[in-house]
C-alpha cells in the first residue's frame, strides 16, 4: 500500500486558506493513483504532527504544498513529521533542486517516508502558471500580444523565495508564448506596485505565485496594482490600469491543474501514479473549459 500525505500551511484567520489543499487532494483522490490520500496542516486541523499516525499504508509520500524552500519546508515540517536522521543536506539543493529524501518517524517508525521538495520549484509549475493565465482570460491559447507577470512575496529573509519566481518566469520567456515575461515582488524590488511601468504590452496577466488566496491576494496586491481603491469594492477582470488591461488570475494555487505537481513530486519519489498524470491533466483542462464557458 501507499499513502500520499499533502502537508500545507492552513491558517486560523483565512477559512480558504486550506481549500485548494482539499481540491487538490480530492482530484488525486478520485483518480485512484494512491490507496490513502491524507491532508496536514501547521494552523488547521488534522496538524501535521498527527497526519502520519491516520495512516495505515507502510510507504508515505509527504509532498509539501508550499512556493520556495525554506524555513517551513527544511524545519517547521520534518520537526512535526519527527523525520528521524532528517538533514535539509541529505536535499543537497541550491534552493531549487531539492527532490526527496526517505527516512523513518520516530513515533511510527514502521513506516517509510518519502520527503519530497515543495511542489513551487519543481518545473512543472511552470505549465500551471501558463494554464491560470489561459484560466483567467478564457483563452487556451492566450500569449501573444500579452504581457505575463509571475509575483511573489519575496523577502531578504529568505533568498529562495524570489528564485522560484525567477525560476518560473524564466523558464515562460524561454517558451517564447508571450510578448514579455517579467517576475515582480510584494517586498522588494521591482515591486508589484509599479506593474505598468515593466510592460509596454496592451494586456498583462498577473498570477501570484502562491498557494491560496488570502489577505495578499485578495486585497493587497489588487489594491497596490490600482485595480480598486479599496478590495472591498471589488474590480472587473480585466481593469485598466494606466492604459494597460490588466487580467488579474488570484493565486496560482486555486488552478486544478495543481495537483499535476502534487503527483509528480510523489512520482519523483518513487510513488507508483499509473496513468494519473495524463488523467488530472486532461480532466482539470476540461473542468477548467467548461468554468469558463
Amino acid at each position: 500500500m501507499q499513502a500520499l500525505v499533502i502537508v500545507a500551511h492552513g491558517s486560523h484567520l483565512n477559512p480558504d486558506s486550506s481549500t485548494p489543499t482539499y481540491d487538490h487532494a480530492d482530484t488525486i483522490r478520485e483518480v485512484g493513483a494512491f490507496d490513502e490520500v491524507r491532508t496536514g496542516f501547521w494552523k488547521e486541523e488534522p496538524s501535521i504532527r498527527e497526519v502520519l499516525r491516520t495512516v495505515e499504508a507502510d510507504e508515505v509520500y509527504v509532498v509539501p504544498l508550499f512556493i520556495s524552500e525554506g524555513y517551513f519546508t527544511e524545519q517547521v515540517i520534518p520537526r512535526e513529521l519527527h523525520l528521524d536522521g532528517w538533514d535539509v543536506a541529505d536535499w543537497d539543493s541550491d534552493g531549487l533542486s531539492a527532490s526527496h529524501v526517505t527516512l523513518t518517524a520516530t513515533d511510527v517508525p514502521d513506516k517509510t517516508v518519502h520527503y519530497c521538495g515543495p511542489v513551487g520549484t519543481h518545473e512543472a509549475m511552470t505549465d500551471v502558471i501558463v494554464r491560470r493565465a489561459e484560466t483567467v482570460t478564457g483563452d487556451p491559447n492566450v500569449g501573444s500580444g500579452f504581457g505575463l507577470a509571475v509575483v511573489g512575496h519575496g523577502t531578504e529573509r529568505n533568498e529562495n523565495s524570489a528564485k522560484a519566481i525567477e525560476y518560473h518566469a524564466d523558464r515562460i520567456r524561454d517558451m517564447d508564448r508571450f510578448d514579455e515575461v517579467q517576475a515582480l515582488y510584494m517586498d522588494e524590488e521591482p515591486e508589484v506596485d509599479d506593474v505598468t511601468d515593466y510592460f509596454e504590452s496592451d494586456d498583462v496577466v498577473v498570477v501570484p505565485l502562491f498557494v491560496a488566496d488570502g489577505f495578499h491576494t485578495q486585497e493587497d496586491i489588487p489594491e497596490d496594482m490600482g485595480l480598486t481603491d479599496d478590495y472591498r469594492d471589488g474590480y472587473e477582470i480585466p481593469t485598466v490600469v494606466d492604459g494597460h488591461r490588466i487580467w488579474y488570475a488570484g493565486a496560482v494555487g486555486t488552478e486544478g491543474l495543481m495537483a499535476d505537481v502534487v503527483l509528480e513530486r510523489a512520482a519523483d519519489a518513487g510513488a507508483d501514479v499509473g496513468d494519473a498524470l495524463e488523467v488530472v491533466r486532461e480532466r482539470t483542462r476540461t473542468t477548467e473549459l467548461a468554468g469558463e464557458q
